[in-house]
């Protein structure tokens, strides 16, 4: 399983680009920065978008995109998503308002994008890659996911507060080679990450002690104000398995 970074911060600047994975050159995991992240050709090749969530910071690119490569593929984008995310990007993104509805242009028949819905915990299968939808906690409904491919597994939490499945899931698959868990705001706004359903180091700290596996943590969903504080916050702890997921870095498991 091959993951390209190309974006993981929880927050847009020039040096930092929004959520999203491309996993295996053709799936991209959430869709914050998939225009910004690769050139029209290698876009033409992504033909599946999971979402975790219906946040911009995570379909901030997906307008964009499927009008780029409109007419460069033959067949619709699939989008993977939940209920109540389809849902909302139906009636606040597609809805020829905000953008044209792509589920019927050119017309209802052969439409440029088509919607499949996901089960909690109920895997599917793209492109080789088996993806587990995690429910998470956090103020919108959120998947995270369980990512695996031949002997490996990625766990990808999504965005989330203080949460129990995760590790449960984590500690029970064996073949568990990575935790990626956010954290998008340092210590000193512990009150707005606590009202927004998200992780500090603070709690970060708490949410490890669950983890039973010994294998690497990648964080993620760094807000960019927040960077410097919380590097420095998580440095303090001295631990060799934890790391930052890095923009433009790719990974292979």
């Amino acid at each position: 399983m091959r993951i390209e970074v190309l974006g993981c911060s929880g927050g847009e600047s020039p040096e930092r680009r929004l959520t999203c994975l491309l996993i295996n050159e053709q799936i991209a995991l959430d869709a914050g920065s998939l225009t910004q992240g690769l050139p029209l050709e290698r876009q033409a090749r992504v033909g599946s978008i999971v979402l975790t969530h219906s946040h911009l910071d995570h379909t901030n690119a997906i307008p964009f995109f499927i009008e780029n490569v409109y007419g460069l593929r033959r067949e619709a984008i699939e989008l993977y998503a939940s209920r109540a995310t389809i849902y909302a990007l139906r009636r606040n993104l597609f809805n020829d308002a905000s953008w044209p509805d792509f589920t019927r242009l050119p017309n209802h028949l052969l439409p440029a994008i088509e919607f499949h819905e996901l089960e909690n915990e109920q895997p599917m299968t793209l492109g080789g890659v088996r993806f587990t939808p995690i429910a998470m906690d956090h103020l919108v409904p959120t998947f995270g996911f369980l990512l695996e491919q031949g002997s490996s597994a990625v766990l990808w939490s999504s965005d989330t507060g203080p949460t129990e499945r995760l590790w449960e899931i984590a500690n029970r698959t064996p073949n568990l080679k990575a935790v990626c868990i956010e954290v998008s705001f340092d210590n000193s706004m512990q009150t707005i990450a606590d009202v927004s359903m998200h992780l500090t180091p603070r709690t970060l700290g708490v949410e490890l002690s669950k983890l039973e596996r010994n294998v690497p943590i990648l964080l993620h969903h760094v807000k960019p104000q927040c960077a410097l504080r919380i590097e420095s916050e998580v440095a303090v702890w001295g631990r060799g398995d934890i790391d930052f997921l890095q923009q433009g870095g790719t990974y292979e498991w």
